[in-house]
Formats: C-alpha cells, structure tokens, sequence
C-alpha cells in the first residue's frame, strides 16, 4: 500500500481554534462543524446527511451517533463527548427537517476553513481543509492511547490498514507509550547502576 501523509493539525491547534472568536458570524457554522468532525472523525459528507435519529443512547447509557459512511458504506459508531454534544445543542431547530445542521457547500467550508485557521494563528506546513478534521481525530485519539482497533471501527474503515496510516504518526505518541513503559524498567535500571 502507498503511504500517504496525512495532514492534521495538532490537539493544541484545535484548543486554538475552539477558543479563537470569528472573524465573522457566518464562518462560526463552519468553525463549529470542522470542530464536531475533530471530536467524532465524520467526514463532510457524512456530517451533512447526519440526522437526528443517528443519535442514539446505547447499551452503555451514552449517547453515540450511528451511521453509515457515506463513502464506503461502512457502519461507524462514536460516542459522544461533551464537546460534540454541546455543538448538536447548538443547532436544534435551525433546520427544517431531519438534519441536524444546517450545513453549507464544501466549496463554502473549505474557504472558511482557510480563513478561521488563519484567523486563530494556526501555522501548518499542509493547506487545510475541512477533511483536515476527519485526519486531525484519527490523529489526536491515536496519540491520546485509543487503540487502533477502536480508532478504526469510529472511523468506519473497511480495513484496519488505512486506520494504520495514522499509526506512523507523532513523536509525541512514542513520547506517551515510553512514559508508560519506562517505570517497568525502574527495579531493571536500579540493579544495573548498583552493579556498575
């Protein structure tokens, strides 16, 4: 399989721009949205035909939306954290219908996009766009410890191969797995100081 570089922005950058206001009131739509995807890994698509009955509370007692890919037809399932939650409250009843948001063209979110990154000071070497959000989730919940197997069922992908490619990933996630693993060496590393 051909690698392909990904680009994301990091879990800084989307505290960032989850506290950077505006430039103007039509980008906070967009804003909210490359947000929810950052929170849940839903690609454009799949957020636009998202509906209310997608939002289900499951065998654990928490709310997770339930899908479909639109691109794969692969299910998808993520449950939900506060942050996404929040953003779902936000827009009960600005749609007439099913839908839950009311969601512009991708044209539309690309370009503002660009702007609210811009806008908040994000520096990134890639362009971003708003499938940047979707790579930013896979991204920030591998590096935060969700196991690959889960990250991929969340992700809707058909084979974990593709959920691998975020698995080459931040020097930041390495850092995290040897602090977990350093303190099992500690008695190793006391006995070889004592005996040198």
């Amino acid at each position: 399989m051909e690698e392909t570089d990904r680009g994301y922005i990091l879990k800084e950058d989307v505290e960032k721009l989850m506290l950077s206001k505006p430039p103007h009131k039509r980008y906070e739509v967009v804003k909210d949205l490359f947000i929810f995807s950052c929170f849940t890994g839903l690609a454009y698509a799949d957020i636009k035909k998202l509906k209310r009955s997608n939002i289900q509370s499951f065998f654990d007692g928490h709310q997770w939306i339930i899908s479909r890919r639109k691109k794969s037809d692969v299910a998808s399932n993520v449950r939900l954290m506060d942050i996404p939650k929040r953003i779902i409250e936000k827009y009960i009843g600005t749609t007439r219908n099913e839908f839950i948001f009311p969601i512009p063209t991708n044209a539309t979110c690309n370009k503002h996009v660009a702007k609210l990154i811009e806008n908040a000071e994000i520096i990134t070497e890639q362009k971003v766009t708003f499938h940047t959000a979707r790579h930013t989730f896979g991204t920030m919940f591998l590096t935060e410890g969700v196991p690959l197997e889960s990250l991929s069922k969340m992700m809707g992908h058909k084979n974990i191969s593709t959920t691998q490619i975020y698995a080459k990933i931040t020097s930041q996630k390495i850092s995290k797995d040897m602090d977990l693993v350093t303190p099992k060496f500690k008695a190793m590393e006391e006995a070889f100081l004592m005996a040198i």
